[in-house]
């Protein structure tokens, strides 16, 4: 089926956004309810995190802002809006939850940005355009969790807010490897990259040999 999918779009969805010069790393989402096996979001993606950590190195050392991203709801869920009522397993980001904390691994450095969000999107009702336009970005490099939710979401909204938008497959992941594979060859085809971690730390080593 794959490889039908990928006969169908030939020709029509085949181009390549390439690379910036000044890029940023997102890490979508990477909390602990996802590394938990009693939580109902586990998704078994400890070797993505790893794989995300190692990009993270590479970014730094490249000079690129690093910004983390998480959900974090009022105890109340009065900013959850229709997310929220929608998606049940949100409850493991209201505030205080320890779910919503960073798993073992990850700690946010002094100089690295958390963004909180309410939404899929690390765009959507948060200043990160802002801050990535004042910061003279021009590339959005995605790692993160999920593939087919917050990850892709925050995908379409790069490209969108105007960003060369690239995805690290082995550093994104998903509960199940449907979505996983459907979504990233549809980012690939229409709004993204979709580059291994070998290539985009190469890239990320071109940067710092530059600098």
């Amino acid at each position: 089926m794959a490889s039908d999918a990928a006969d169908n779009y030939a020709g029509a969805y085949d181009g390549k956004a390439g690379f910036g010069r000044n890029p940023a790393l997102v890490l979508v989402d990477f909390v602990q309810a996802y590394f938990e096996p009693d939580c109902e979001l586990y998704a078994n993606v400890g070797d993505v995190l790893q794989s995300a950590l190692r990009v993270r190195a590479a970014a730094h050392a490249a000079g690129a802002p690093v910004i983390l991203t998480n959900v974090v709801y009022h105890p109340k869920a009065l900013d959850g809006g229709r997310f929220f009522e929608k998606a049940s397993p949100l409850h493991n980001f209201l505030s205080g939850n320890p779910m919503g904390g960073w798993p073992a691994g990850l700690v946010p450095r002094e100089d690295e940005l958390v963004v909180s969000k309410q939404y899929p999107s690390a765009f959507f009702g948060t200043s990160l355009s802002s801050t990535l336009t004042s910061l003279g970005v021009d590339q959005v490099i995605l790692t993160g969790l999920t593939t087919s939710g917050c990850v892709r979401a925050s995908c379409v909204d790069a490209m969108s807010h105007g960003f060369i938008t690239t995805v690290v497959r082995d550093a994104v992941g998903d509960r199940h490897p449907g979505p996983h594979e459907a979504n990233l060859f549809d980012m690939n085809a229409k709004y993204a990259d979709v580059v291994s971690e070998t290539q985009i730390i190469a890239f990320l080593g071109s940067l710092a040999a530059d600098r």
